[in-house]
């Protein structure tokens, strides 16, 4: 079984981060904070999920 690379709007976030939408463009970035709820993608956005650029703390590992 593969660790998870991305998260929906709505489900919580496994690590405090910087993450990107999944669209491709790089233009759509949220700093989230573990055990929060990731928020919606912004309307003009044509991606589906977030993905994680850049951990705040990699020593606790992600998922």
């Amino acid at each position: 079984m593969s660790e998870k690379t991305s998260w929906h709007p709505g489900e919580i976030v496994p690590a405090s981060g910087i993450y990107a939408c999944d669209c491709g463009g790089d233009h759509h970035w949220s700093t989230d904070v573990k055990g929060h709820r990731f928020p919606p993608l912004p309307s003009d956005c044509p991606g589906g999920s977030w993905t994680l650029r850049t951990q705040a703390h990699p020593e606790d590992g992600v998922g």
